[in-house]
């Protein structure tokens, strides 16, 4: 059966941060990502984690100024020092809350600079970081994102991400595989899937077009994740949507699934 986990950047925003902990685990859900866990000390969510029986399964790594714009810095060209930060500052939260993926965002494509050269900051740069990461057991992941939500981000195709992961080695780099993103830019999901299947390190689920919760749009999920469940996929999916309305009343779609 498909394992869900609460993202409480986008979910149970009805309270504080700090407080959906405790509603995501009423509600069900074993496991919780989000974005960024920086504003909160470490030790503060690991005892959120631990009173509510939850597992920290995915976050970002500081992505630069989130205020200004910037969606990471990884295939920045000249942002390699303050990368490495970063992802030192990404691992002590990693550590505390015993976190196994760490999402690593590429960033914006910066105007006049060269694919290839973006390219090649991007593939030393996650070299590091993954020898970094595996030093504390923690597997960088990298995902393609949709060119709708964020014009501009540097990786935007599964295949693309792909390549990255060859290059870097499947071992030491995973893919984050979003089926909202993969929806919007390629289509084609249970396919795509199947055909990376080997590569994928975490899912990620809304549907589109809204961006709202499954049973809202277009992708038929029943099937989808009957699919993926048959494929053998056996990592997280994080639910990475915004809910149509609040949060619990629209969990009917996750009741099928609940442990």
């Amino acid at each position: 059966m498909p394992r869900f986990a609460a993202n409480l950047s986008m979910m149970f925003n009805e309270v504080p941060f700090l407080d959906r902990f405790a509603l995501a685990a009423k509600s069900g859900f074993k496991a919780v990502e989000f974005l960024f866990p920086y504003d909160f000390p470490a030790a503060e969510i690991a005892t959120r984690l631990k009173d509510n029986g939850l597992s920290q399964v995915l976050f970002n790594a500081p992505p630069g100024d989130w205020t200004k714009g910037e969606r990471g810095m990884a295939a920045l060209p000249g942002r390699q020092s303050e990368f490495r930060d970063a992802i030192a500052r990404a691992l002590e939260y990693s550590v505390e809350l015993e976190c196994p993926r760490l999402h690593v965002m590429a960033g914006l494509k910066p105007e006049g600079v060269a694919h290839d050269t973006m390219t090649a900051v991007y593939g030393a740069n996650l070299a590091w970081a993954a020898e970094q990461c595996a030093k504390v057991g923690v597997k960088p992941i990298i995902e393609p994102i949709n060119h709708r939500d964020i014009p501009g981000f540097f990786l935007n195709t599964t295949d693309q991400a792909a390549a990255i992961i060859a290059a870097v080695g499947p071992e030491k780099l995973g893919m984050q595989f979003d089926l909202y993103h993969c929806q919007i830019t390629e289509g084609d999901v249970v396919k795509r899937v199947e055909k990376h299947l080997p590569l994928i390190a975490h899912m990620q689920v809304a549907d589109n077009p809204g961006r709202n919760e499954p049973g809202t749009g277009e992708v038929n999920w029943p099937f989808v994740f009957e699919r993926i469940d048959a494929l053998g996929f056996r990592g997280w999916i994080g639910c990475e949507y915004r809910p149509a309305g609040e949060t619990v009343a629209g969990l009917g779609w996750f009741a099928p699934y609940k442990a």
